[in-house]
């Protein structure tokens, strides 16, 4: 008979096959599915059980709190299921893992949208009584936080969604007004009149990770001060000749003289792109650094504001760049002399507004030449404007200098002129919705009337705005609340330091892991460099700032502020109670006052915590205060985006240091943001922003599980339909090898489970791979590298076991009885399910749970009640594993030159060929010969030899050593195992081969 002849007379053996026996569907239904197993792990109480496992060291990972004022977007889901990672996987490793997601519900956000309500309803906010505005805000914030949490359990995250965080609860609010009241009660807390970013639009304060950078189109001029005097004499040392000390000195003297009639009739120019700032302006700074030049105007075209002999002081490095934008061509300027910075130093100058009509002499004031290292000849002139009210450089000079009473108060909280300030009293530097008002266009017609524009244009550059309103923010001085960094707190904890600062670069270089570790360069420079903290808001939904001022004490005397621990006391109780509307109530501070204080002697301070204050101080609330949080009131990991470095972790960092201490958390991750296909940033006007809720219902939450486990989330992820298409079909693969194991451990029970010491050597080649997996798993998930552990494991279930040993060995458990063999083959097909389950649970969580359940069905079964097994150290064979990498290699070439002949159809499947294998190397022939190599190759027969290869044997390049001759399988095909062998038909079962004439008994 020929061997690809099948004699339709012979029995139909097809039943006699062990085939897989498994339900499990190829076509997962996620979408429809997922929520059924979510209201699954609700009925049984899967979290809660976990928390009953006794005697396990906790792991908690502190929920950065995301605001609650909106849907979901795909940069929620990201970290949320990145949480859920972290938080399965450890606990999975033996951990009590716990989770309490939070939300921030304080806060400017939800105070616009109520305000936005009222103003389509022709209300002012100011006309409702604040609790009641308060109270709104709550129930706004509430209504959302109940939108989100189904939606984060949508994704398939765990935690104690039953009882959140809210920093609204009211013990929460008690928390953080005591948390503030240790800054007061340390002295850490002060009044000060600063610059501070400020939002016209929103009439509040701003902090740093509440501003964000875009492309602003600005004026920009070069204004001219001119020089009202100049001491700079510089005589000769006594030579001990007096006739030629004295002519040298007159000589000296003359040549002094001369310079400073110079630069008596100079000005120094500036540049800058705020130009309503200019009415504040106190002082000019330079660079002892920079090589400076007098520069003298020679001809002038017939439009231009610079007149022949004006002479100008500039940086050398940008004087013809300046020149250039006054509209004087090439000759029509010539350089004097140098300006040394000495002379530079003696220089005052005049207000460019100095006399101007209508000004009643407001800016006929000296303004000195200071040094400052922040000037720069990169762009500009080489000098800085300054206005020590609008510029935290400006004012850190004037600080250094303690002229803080030269300070400007200047402009008011919509970005207005004060009406002390004449020409421009009530324009405003941008109008109510963010837009440019009237002040810049005033102030630079004003210049120009008094003869103080050199130059004038326009740029697009990069300007802060609100994150919130998206509109410009402006430096403004105006009196806040300040946390003191670098004074002493005073707290008597002092281990890692006396300041907050000390505190928090200690914790940064001593007590925290960085992950990925260039975080904490990004976190340590930021606070080596950053300001006292701006506590205050000028709001009304937040926890007051709880303290008293006494009447008619100035912010430096010592009893300014009231520092009362019944006081704060009564707060505190208040506020346990009731919340912090306590504080707004009629009667509050008579209440909190008591006996002790005379109410008429005190003011109540009504502005509000900074809403990074209250998530900083979630710790307290949190990790120290809930029987499930942190034993010692510390997180093991704080996770959120790369901008969290000046947001959360900073304010945490801040707020426990001045607090306890320390860092709140031993460990801080960070990912990037979420990026369309092209790597362009999300955004609705452009139409490419990707639902979490669009990809749950076409996809389910497993794919995005997937997507998120696949990236690299260290640098910014990219997602698309493309992207989640070629994701779904990764999934497919693994899904495939799942169902073929459940599958093939299908009945199998513990009398057929084989030792490893009786295993074949393949089985115990895949239980050291087990071995070396399970080690990387733990590893990499344990480090949070999670696109590491899911890439190995995905080639593992796809590479190493359905192309490999699945292939191997479907023949053995298809066509062996109950041999040694399929047994050792179905105990390691156990192994694998039990391990593949609990490794890939944290991320697949419905689909493993699906798996789980289809092996183990059961009204309170789940695999996120397991524990990833412990994997026995003996499994491990190195010689075993290098024997086997050698037999692998070579199969390679076999495999590789029978598709040539499968391609050019010579052969349909590989059981019809019995190929040559010629190989070199004597060590790896043995390994060959002593495994049944024909079986692992899956033909019918195969010759192993170590004579040279001949010409026509097929090669690999990357396989040297090993050579193919392609030869048929010589007998008939067995009806059952479909080998071509010589002995099919010379059994007591028609058509089949010796196994499988045994096999059927």
């Amino acid at each position: 008979m020929c061997a690809d002849t099948t004699d339709t007379t012979l029995p139909d053996y097809k039943d006699t096959l062990s085939l897989p026996q498994t339900d499990f569907p190829m076509r997962a239904g996620l979408p429809k599915r997922e929520p059924e197993w979510l209201a699954r792990w609700e009925e049984i109480g899967v979290y809660d059980r976990l928390r009953e496992k006794k005697g396990r060291p906790v792991f908690t990972l502190h929920d950065g709190p995301p605001y609650a004022n909106g849907h979901l977007h795909i940069g929620h889901a990201l970290n949320k299921v990145l949480k859920d990672f972290i938080v399965r996987s450890q606990q999975m490793m033996g951990k009590d893992a716990r989770y309490i997601p939070g939300w921030d519900c304080h806060g400017l956000p939800i105070e616009w949208k109520i305000e936005q309500q009222y103003r389509e309803k022709g209300q002012n906010k100011d006309e409702v009584d604040v609790v009641d505005f308060r109270q709104e805000c709550r129930k706004f914030a509430e209504g959302w936080i109940d939108i989100q949490r189904a939606e984060f359990k949508r994704l398939g995250v765990t935690g104690n969604w039953a009882y959140p965080y809210l920093t609204m609860d009211y013990h929460a609010e008690r928390v953080i007004a005591e948390e503030f009241q240790k800054f007061l009660m340390t002295g850490t807390l002060y009044q000060g009149s600063k610059p501070v970013m400020w939002s016209p639009v929103e009439k509040t304060a701003l902090a740093e990770a509440e501003v964000e950078y875009h492309d602003h189109k600005s004026h920009t001029i070069w204004v001219m001060f001119r020089v009202v005097d100049a001491f700079s004499r510089d005589y000769l040392e006594g030579t001990g000749n007096e006739e030629l000390d004295a002519e040298r000195r007159a000589e000296a003297e003359a040549a002094s003289e001369k310079r400073e009639a110079e630069l008596r009739s100079a000005k120094v120019v500036i540049w800058t792109t705020t130009p309503w700032t200019i009415p504040s302006n106190k002082a000019v700074a330079y660079n002892p650094e920079i090589s400076y030049g007098l520069y003298e105007v020679t001809g002038t075209p017939d439009e231009c504001w610079a007149t022949v002999g004006d002479k100008y002081v500039l940086a050398d490095k940008l004087a013809e760049e300046v020149l250039v934008k006054a509209r004087l061509s090439d000759g029509q300027w010539t350089r004097v002399r140098d300006v040394s910075t000495d002379e530079l130093g003696a220089l005052t100058l005049a207000h460019p507004l100095r006399g101007a009509e209508r000004a009643n002499g407001f800016w006929d004031y000296d303004v000195p030449m200071i040094d400052g290292d922040h000037v720069t000849d990169e762009a500009g002139t080489g000098f800085v404007h300054t206005a020590p009210s609008h510029g935290q450089e400006d004012y850190d000079a004037f600080a250094k200098r303690n002229w803080m009473d030269r300070m400007t108060h200047n402009v008011g909280e919509e970005s207005e002129f004060l009406p002390h300030v004449p020409l421009f009293a009530g324009l405003r530097v941008l109008d109510q919705k963010g837009k440019e008002g009237k002040a810049n266009t005033a102030v630079i017609d004003a210049l120009v009337a008094a003869g103080g524009l050199l130059a004038r244009g326009r740029m697009t550059h990069s300007y802060p705005h609100s994150w919130r309103s998206k509109a410009p923010v402006i430096y403004r001085n105006t009196p806040q609340w300040f946390a003191a960094i670098d004074r002493a707190v005073g707290d008597g904890q002092d281990t890692y330091g006396q300041t907050i600062r000390e505190r928090a670069l200690t914790s940064i270089n001593e007590l925290v892991k960085f992950t990925p570790v260039s975080g904490q360069n990004r976190l340590r420079s930021m606070m080596e460099v950053r300001p006292d903290w701006v506590l205050s808001r000028q709001r009304a939904w937040g926890v007051p700032l709880t303290c008293f001022t006494k009447k008619g004490a100035l912010p430096t005397d010592p009893d300014f502020l009231l520092k009362d621990a019944k006081v704060n006391a009564r707060i505190n109780e208040a506020f346990e109670a009731e919340g912090a509307d306590a504080w707004y109530k009629p009667g509050a501070k008579e209440r909190f006052l008591g006996n002790d204080y005379d109410p008429t002697e005190w003011e109540q301070v009504f502005d509000i915590l900074d809403v990074w204050f209250d998530s900083g101080s979630t710790h307290a609330f949190v990790l120290r205060d809930r029987p499930d949080g942190s034993d010692d009131g510390i997180a093991d990991l704080y996770l959120e985006g790369t901008d969290q470095h000046r947001g959360w972790f900073h304010s945490s960092m801040l707020q426990a240091c001045g607090t306890m201490g320390r860092a709140p958390y031993r460990g801080v991750l960070t990912h990037g943001f979420t990026l369309d296909e092209k790597g362009n940033k999300m955004s609705k006007s452009l139409g490419n922003t990707v639902a979490p809720e669009d990809v749950t219902k076409q996809y389910g939450a497993d794919i995005l599980r997937l997507w998120v486990a696949q990236a690299d989330y260290t640098a910014d992820l990219r997602i698309g339909a493309e992207i989640l298409k070629g994701t779904a079909d990764g999934y497919r693969r693994l899904r495939n090898t799942m169902r073929y194991l459940l599958g093939a451990v299908a009945h199998f029970t513990e009398d057929q489970r084989v030792t490893p010491q009786d295993m074949p050597e393949l089985e115990r080649y895949i239980l050291h791979r087990l071995a070396e997996l399970d080690h990387a798993v733990r590893e990499g998930y344990a480090a949070y590298d999670f696109q590491g552990v899911f890439q190995q494991l995905f080639n593992f279930c796809t590479v190493e076991l359905s192309a490999f040993y699945f292939d191997i060995r479907k023949d053995a458990l298809y066509c062996d009885g109950d041999t040694p063999r399929r047994r050792a083959a179905r105990t390691v097909m156990d192994l694998l399910f039990h391990r593949l389950t609990t490794w890939l649970a944290p991320i697949l969580v419905f689909t493993m749970e699906e798996v789980w359940l289809e092996r183990f069905p059961g009204d309170s079964s789940s695999v996120h009640l397991q524990d990833i097994p412990d994997t026995p150290k003996d499994w491990l064979d190195e010689p075993l594993s290098a024997k086997w990498q050698m037999v692998r290699r070579a199969r390679r070439a076999v495999t590789a030159a029978l598709e040539v002949q499968r391609t050019d159809k010579v052969i349909g499947a590989s059981l019809e060929a019995a190929p040559v294998v010629h190989v070199r190397d004597p060590e790896m022939l043995k390994a060959l010969k002593a495994v049944a190599f024909e079986d692992v190759c899956i033909t019918s027969d195969i010759v192993l030899t170590g004579d040279p290869m001949p010409n026509e044997a097929f090669r690999m390049p990357e396989i040297e050593g090993v050579g193919v001759v392609f030869e048929k399988a010589e007998g008939e095909k067995c009806q059952r195992c479909w080998k071509i062998l010589p002995d099919v038909g010379t059994h007591a079962h028609p058509g089949t081969c010796k196994r499988c004439n045994e096999a059927l008994g």
